[in-house]
This record gives structure tokens, sequence and C-alpha cells, in this order.
């Protein structure tokens, strides 16, 4: 079987052979440099990592995977032009870089490249394919929609919070372990397992990102700590603070909230200052260890030797380990 580096560098060299030869340039020169700006490949990877569970030979889906890759960029794309983000990965975004219109158009082009690559598995699987993958791309703008609207509500609910994070999440990583084994010729059993993995590691992905940004270490982490407490983000912490606490600690939450002008690390301080009266910290972490289990315990079920569910696995415990 493949490691997962091994994986990662088949998928890079991969993607960086594919070429764009169709006009006009400047239609795809932002696909191309949005790609470019690197990432984990997590998507492509574990897809691959799937199918590897059934078969040894992966190249054959890397087209697939491709479509995967080029489906959550674009994504990204629109999510930067949505949210007037000037970086991504450390570089200007699309729409800075261009203008708007690139950025809307150039997506657009991305995601029927997704679906012109995604599309070219073998035709007697091509039904099934598809017709996940669409239901994930409309579940990823139902969760974008959600997420959107969470911003000017201050009741959302936990489980308003992590059904959006579900779909705009969760279930392209749980698409993507699917579609490996689909195009393994997996069971239908072992198939929704994979599904479910995804799902549960896509939980835990996105609890531990609101985790770290509180709590993670700066130098580690990569950014500066408390950005989502700065922008009001429905973050996890925030809705379960807002919920679990009393009279004087909700006064405290909607004074930072509503306030326009303050010094960012008081706003920071006092914020995180609620979290741990209420113990929220340990709380994300009990539901980041629930999610984890429930990974496993679908890993452990798959109709496979266990030697072959090794490198998910390690998956999940990276997961639990990862303070970037």
């Amino acid at each position: 079987m493949y490691s997962q580096s091994q994986l990662l560098d088949l998928f890079n060299e991969y993607l960086s052979a594919y070429s764009f030869d169709r006009s006009p340039r400047s239609l795809y020169d932002p696909v191309k440099y949005v790609l470019s700006l690197g990432g984990k490949r997590i998507r492509p990877v574990l897809m691959m990592m799937a199918h590897n569970i059934y078969k040894e030979e992966v190249a054959n889906i890397l087209p697939v995977a491709m479509g995967i890759e080029m489906y959550h960029n674009y994504t990204l794309l629109h999510d930067d032009l949505m949210d007037r983000a000037d970086k991504r990965r450390g570089k200007d975004t699309v729409h800075r870089v261009w203008n708007d219109n690139a950025a809307i158009l150039s997506g657009d082009a991305m995601l029927v490249l997704s679906y012109q690559l995604v599309g070219s598995c073998d035709s007697s699987q091509l039904q099934e394919v598809i017709a996940l993958f669409s239901r994930t791309a409309l579940e990823i703008c139902e969760g974008q929609q959600f997420d959107m609207e969470f911003e000017n509500r201050n009741d959302v609910s936990e489980r308003e919070y992590l059904d959006m994070i579900r779909l705009k999440t969760a279930v392209l990583l749980a698409c993507s372990l699917k579609l490996g084994a689909i195009l393994a010729g997996a069971s239908i059993k072992d198939a929704d397992l994979l599904y479910e993995v995804g799902i549960n590691i896509g939980l835990a992905f996105q609890l531990k990102d609101d985790l770290l940004d509180v709590y993670g270490d700066p130098k580690v982490f990569g950014k500066n700590i408390g950005g989502d407490i700065l922008c009001n983000k429905k973050t996890f912490l925030l809705i379960n603070s807002l919920v679990k606490s009393n009279n004087e600690q909700k006064v405290i939450l909607q004074k930072w909230l509503s306030a326009t002008e303050y010094v960012p690390q008081e706003k920071i301080a006092a914020v995180k200052s609620v979290y741990d009266e209420l113990g929220i910290r340990m709380y994300c972490e009990q539901q980041i260890e629930m999610y984890c289990e429930r990974a496993e315990n679908c890993l452990t079920q798959l109709n496979v030797p266990d030697e072959r569910k090794l490198q998910l696995k390690d998956i999940i415990y990276n997961l639990r380990e990862r303070e970037v």
C-alpha cells in the first residue's frame, strides 16, 4: 500500500502536469493561480487512500481526485470573494489580483472542469459517482448559506452549528472517501462506512479549528490567536457560551459582540475568560474525542484486514494531536 506522503506526491505530480490548453488565458490563469497556492490536498489524498484499501493501483483515479481538488478550490475562490478576504494561504486572493468578475467566471469554469474530471470515471460507475458528487456540491452550497445567515444571529444552537459544518466541511471529506471506495468496487456497506468516517473526521476537524483559534500556540498555529473572537465568528465555543452562560456572563459576551471600538487583546481576554469559567474548552475537546471515536468505530467495521486500515487510523490520530 501507498503511504500518505506517497499518495500526496503522486497527486502533486499529476497536478503539476495538468495542462489548461484552452483559451482565453485570462479565464484560466486565475484557475492555475488558485491551484498553485498549495494546501494539504487532503481530499484527493483521502480518496486515493480509500481506493488503495481495496486496490493496489491508484493512478487510474487521479483524474477524479483532481476533480475533487478542483471543486474544493472553486469553493475557496468564491468564499474569498463573498468574505472580501484579502489573503489565501499568505497570497493575495483572486479578486484582489484580478477583479470580482474574474473570480466569479474563473470559479464557474473550475466548477465545470471539476464535473468533467469527476465524470471521466468508468461509464459503469458514472451514474453513482455523479449522483454523490452533485448531492455533495449542493449540500456545500447549503452549508455556506447557513454560515452567512449565522453571521447576523446570536441565537444559533449547537445543533444548527453542527449541521452547518457537516454541510460546509464534512460532506466533501466524506464524499472523497466514498468515491474512492466506489471506484475500487467496494461493497455498499464499506462505502457507506467510509462516508461516515469522513463525516466524523470533518466534524472533529472543524471543532479542532475552533478550539485552536482560541487555545492554540501562535508559534505553532501559524497565525494570531483570537481571530474568530475579534470578528464575532459563530464558533462552537461562542455558541455554547451564549447558551450556557448566566446573566452576568451574557452581559459580558453581548457587550463585546456589539462593541465597535475596542482594544483587540482586551476583547480576546474577556471572551476567553468566559469560555474558561464555563469549561467550554473541555466540552469542545470531549466532542472532538467523540467524533474521532465514531470515525474509528466505522473504520473497525470495514470488511478488510486491519493492516489496510492503518493509513486512515493515522489520519484520525493526527487529527486528535494536531496543533496547526
